[in-house]
């Protein structure tokens, strides 16, 4: 069994078929079916089961898998530290949350594109559990979402400090004039959305059960509907204090301990950091340094 062998039993898993595999690997399918049973000889185990529609990992494949794939990143990790001569440049993808970046990414972004013009960056939104799913698949290079993450294969670093508030339409001025609603509802982003579960919890400890859920797939769809009247949100105070300002909203404070929460930034742990991720990271530090400073 060598790295070639994995290369090709990965392929044939991750597509579902050997013409799959043999188009995508630039060979004939004969190749692929010789070398996958040359692998299931050499284990003494068989991999797939062969149907009508392709194949089927048997559960031996399945135990296989996690170390094939495994192998195929240190490999390709393994090219792009060889083709990495320290310069910054190349494609870079960073995650993050829709309030983070509206909010605290924008003078870090400009920061680093003026510092690194070769550089590739893509800049993706989703929420908290869709960035540690795509960071831990390593289609994004790092990403920053609401904290702790505290998962084995992933690297973390508290980044900003938010305080989380409850936010109301403009004429509430008694938060419990809206927790009293009898059809109170809450205005959340889709699933995934890691202060929907806070928002629950901090209606629970006050009594509040069993309310309706909206859900939003922007934050301006979301605070759009919290300013006319249709529900209550959690949300970072720096992100909603100039519409409140406005007269747009109305802020209501929580204490510090339902109120305080870090955005971290996450990478895949043990992976390659490329000059263009290193960098980034230098810049992310001193620009918070200099946030903590103002």
């Amino acid at each position: 069994m060598d790295a070639a062998d994995l290369r090709v039993f990965e392929a044939v898993a991750r597509l579902g078929g050997m013409n799959r595999a043999a188009s995508e690997l630039n060979t004939v399918q004969s190749n692929v079916t010789a070398r996958i049973r040359a692998l299931e000889d050499e284990l003494g185990v068989r991999l797939f089961n062969r149907t009508t529609r392709g194949v089927a990992m048997t559960e031996a494949g399945r135990r296989l898998l996690p170390y094939a794939e495994r192998i195929a990143r240190l490999l390709a990790d393994a090219r792009r530290a060889v083709e990495d001569d320290g310069t910054a440049c190349g494609a870079l993808a960073i995650g993050s949350l829709e309030s983070t970046a509206g909010i605290r990414l924008p003078r870090l972004l400009a920061t680093y594109a003026d510092a690194y013009p070769d550089v590739d960056l893509v800049l993706s939104p989703g929420t908290t559990c869709e960035l540690i799913e795509r960071v831990l698949n390593h289609e994004l290079d790092g990403a920053f979402v609401c904290g702790p993450v505290s998962h084995p294969d992933l690297d973390e670093e508290v980044v900003f400090r938010e305080e989380l508030v409850l936010v109301t339409a403009r004429p509430v001025r008694r938060l419990a004039d809206v927790l009293e609603q009898r059809h109170l509802k809450i205005i959340i982003l889709r699933f995934g959305c890691s202060y929907r579960q806070r928002l629950e919890d901090v209606l629970t400890r006050r009594g509040v059960v069993g309310v309706r859920r909206l859900e939003f797939g922007t934050i301006d769809g979301l605070l759009g509907a919290v300013s006319a009247g249709v529900g209550v949100t959690l949300m970072p105070r720096s992100l909603v204090a100039a519409r409140a300002q406005a007269g747009q909203l109305t802020i209501h404070a929580l204490p510090a301990d339902e109120a305080e929460v870090d955005t971290v930034f996450i990478r895949p742990r043990e992976a390659f950091v490329s000059s263009a991720l290193d960098a980034f990271l230098s810049c992310m530090r001193i620009d918070n340094e200099k946030a903590a400073a103002e």
